[in-house]
């Protein structure tokens, strides 16, 4: 058992109200210099529709990812000769044209254009090419007010019925916020030719060495959610960066602590090491359960010692065990990660939107009045769509979610209006009356210091370049050619 840290991100869907304020906190910080206008590190795609870039989860198209080769994981673009066939050229990259091609306008016109008789205005231009663009094609979310529509929603790949979005009263819509996943086997940093890429050994964040960086963009290739670019400017990669000069000294990340709805959790998770390839070997629907079991308990005593063999230090152990992402993806199995069938093992998690009951002529609306859970499928969003997006199409796994959910708000609701409490309710989700009384306290009142459990590095007693080194385990070193 090789027992490592991971700082990680947990999403609520149920509350995120596509603000774009996470957005922009992180787009002011990190990527407003020449060539990163394109960027957005942090961004929240609506959802059904293409996303950001266009159809970044179509695989078939960008081969990002891995796939399984046997007993093996291979990345499904990569090998040996159309890494050299393609050092000079990427054929499965997004075009600009997939992102947009970024855009200002000529607001300096407004105040010195010369005098005339007609009304000056502020046109736009390239801020690539500098020219003037005639009609603007595309934005970071263009599809925000279309999606759930059929104009963008048909095109979504998890919408396996179609029929859904035909009809007024059965279209839905719901947000995703996504950053980098910071995965346990990333596929980024396996297909790097320069190893540019590293996972830090002491919080899992991945990054990139810009004195490595050969700009080859394998990276953005190999990513299967296009969380790396290419910066056209300066010819090297840039990603997500977690925040690392801020909760190195404790502060959550700049999109959580903006976040107007309180729907991120950030917190520290232990796992092993060892057992990250094999668990990227199983079937599609088998790998939400194979993620959990990498995911190791920080009140075991064996675990604890494990973690201080590779430097993990108390102060983590004890941010381990207050985490309140520990609780939502391990203890109540309530998150789960976004296209697990990726095979990066991602370390970002969602807990699924507990979408309003379907508008039907009856009495839909007194299921939850009476005290009843109602049927998974009288739930807006498709079970299905839900599945295709975070277990690896395995509905089980959604299920079991929404039933604690809808128990969690069944029992609250009825305790705040004085109600008779069902425990039924409860027994049926698997939860009792204490924990239920915990999530409750985590998705309301919990204050900062609950949501945020972030322990400080003790960057002056490590070594850097051993930091860097000691994440080159597992299958990483035998994809790069480690021995």
């Amino acid at each position: 058992m090789d027992v490592r840290a991971q700082i990680v991100m947990v999403f609520n869907l149920d509350k995120c109200i596509g603000c774009h304020t996470c957005s922009i906190a992180c787009k002011n910080i990190w990527t407003d210099r020449k060539g990163a206008e394109y960027m957005w590190w942090n961004n929240v795609e609506t959802k059904p529709g293409v996303g950001y870039p266009k159809h970044w989860e179509n695989q078939e198209r960008f081969k990002g990812g891995w796939v399984v080769d046997g007993k093996k994981l291979k990345l499904k673009a990569m090998g040996k000769g159309p890494t050299l066939a393609n050092m000079f050229f990427q054929p499965n990259m997004p075009k600009i044209e997939d992102y947009y091609e970024p855009f200002d306008f000529d607001y300096g016109n407004l105040a010195g254009a010369k005098e005339g008789n007609d009304q000056p205005v502020a046109e736009a231009f390239s801020q690539i090419s500098g020219k003037k663009i005639d009609e603007i094609q595309g934005g970071p979310n263009w599809d925000d007010d279309l999606s759930g529509s059929q104009l963008y929603a048909a095109n979504d790949l998890n919408l396996q019925d179609k029929q859904v979005i035909d009809s007024y009263d059965t279209m839905f819509m719901q947000y995703l916020p996504r950053i980098c996943n910071h995965c346990l086997n990333p596929a980024c940093v396996a297909s790097c030719p320069s190893r540019a890429l590293y996972k830090r050994g002491e919080d899992g964040i991945v990054l990139v060495d810009q004195n490595v960086c050969k700009g080859w963009r394998f990276c953005t290739s190999a990513c299967p959610y296009k969380k790396v670019y290419f910066n056209w400017n300066s010819g090297k990669a840039e990603k997500c960066i977690f925040c690392y000069p801020r909760t190195e000294t404790g502060q959550c990340n700049a999109c959580a602590h903006s976040c107007v709805g309180r729907i991120r959790f950030v917190g520290v998770l232990l796992y092993d090491a060892d057992g990250v390839e094999a668990a990227a070997l199983k079937k599609d629907d088998e790998l939400v359960e194979a993620h959990r079991s990498l995911i190791l308990d920080p009140n075991d005593p064996e675990v604890r010692e494990g973690a201080r063999k590779n430097g993990v230090s108390d102060q983590w152990l004890d941010a381990a065990v207050k985490s309140p992402v520990y609780t939502l993806v391990k203890e109540f199995k309530l998150a789960l990660p976004l296209h697990p069938e990726f095979r990066t093992v991602p370390m970002a998690y969602y807990i699924p939107s507990l979408s309003p009951v379907l508008s039907t002529w009856g009495d839909t609306h007194k299921l939850l009045e009476h005290g009843m859970i109602p049927a998974l499928e009288t739930l807006r969003v498709p079970i299905g769509y839900l599945a295709s997006l975070l277990s690896g199409g395995n509905h089980r796994l959604i299920e079991e979610v929404l039933k604690k959910l809808i128990a969690l708000r069944v029992f609250m609701r009825g305790e705040n209006l004085g109600l008779a409490a069902d425990p039924a309710v409860l027994q049926e989700a698997g939860l009792d009356q204490s924990s239920v009384k915990r999530l409750y306290r985590l998705f309301t009142v919990a204050g900062y210091s609950e949501r945020n459990v972030i322990p400080a590095q003790q960057r002056e007693e490590q070594d850097p370049y051993q930091r860097k080194q000691e994440a080159g385990f597992g299958i990483l070193k035998k994809t790069r050619g480690g021995k």
